[in-house]
């Protein structure tokens, strides 16, 4: 695998668990805001972090972790990934998964195959303006797919989920919100987040305004089960 970062401890990131995060390097998304830029475009400058240092460190921490976060970058693009989670799954712990949700066929995998617990997939905004916000040309239908799969899943009793946005005026307006709205009616967590500005991969990205928290409250409501974090 390619990792790039290792956090060895969360209490926020996945929802009720305790978990170690790795991150790996590569996305193919080149989104304004990203702020883990240097996992886009920098990571061969990164150190590799051996996968046998995190599993070691995982199985020393039975009983005080629950699982582990796997995040970027983007994981789905490495073709080790399932064999990894594999891996962390006979160890005991629980496995969550960020994806952009461009390779639905790899989280159909991780899903059949019992490697995943927990799936957040960013959706970035309505699917007519993906290229907005992601600066690359793909096929927005995997994106459907992945939702349509991750939330059939989730009602199958398989995984949890959530879908998150990082929210900009720009590109998340409130007619967004209601098409986003429509499309992912029945999801059991919207999450909508607040920016985080520290480094961002497009540095000439500067944002006309920031929502304000009633601004955001409004937008909540027209989206399924949505909170603000």
């Amino acid at each position: 695998m390619n990792f790039k970062g290792f956090q060895k401890i969360s209490l926020i990131d996945y929802p009720g668990k305790i978990c170690a995060i790795v991150f790996t390097g590569g996305c193919n998304f080149r989104c304004h805001y990203c702020h883990n830029p240097e996992l886009v475009i920098d990571f061969d400058n990164l150190p590799d972090i051996p996968e046998e240092e995190i599993l070691s460190f995982m199985q020393k921490r039975k009983g005080l972790l629950d699982g582990l976060e796997i995040t970027g970058g983007e994981p789905t693009i490495l073709p080790d990934l399932p064999n990894f989670m594999e891996r962390v799954k006979k160890l005991g712990f629980l496995v969550k998964l960020d994806t952009n949700g461009t390779n639905p066929e790899v989280i159909t995998y991780v899903i059949e195959n019992s490697l995943v617990d927990y799936i957040a997939m960013d959706i970035k905004t309505t699917l007519k303006r993906y290229k907005e916000v992601i600066r690359v040309k793909i096929d927005t239908s995997k994106i459907k797919d992945s939702v349509r799969i991750i939330m059939q899943a989730a009602s199958d009793g398989k995984i949890d989920y959530e879908f998150r946005t990082t929210i900009f005026p720009e590109f998340f307006g409130e007619d967004d919100a209601k098409e986003i709205g429509k499309w992912l009616k029945g999801a059991s967590r919207y999450i909508l987040q607040k920016p985080r500005m520290e480094k961002v991969l497009n540095k000439k990205f500067k944002p006309m305004k920031f929502y304000t928290d009633s601004e955001l409250i409004n937008l909540a409501q027209l989206l399924p089960n949505c909170i603000i974090r």
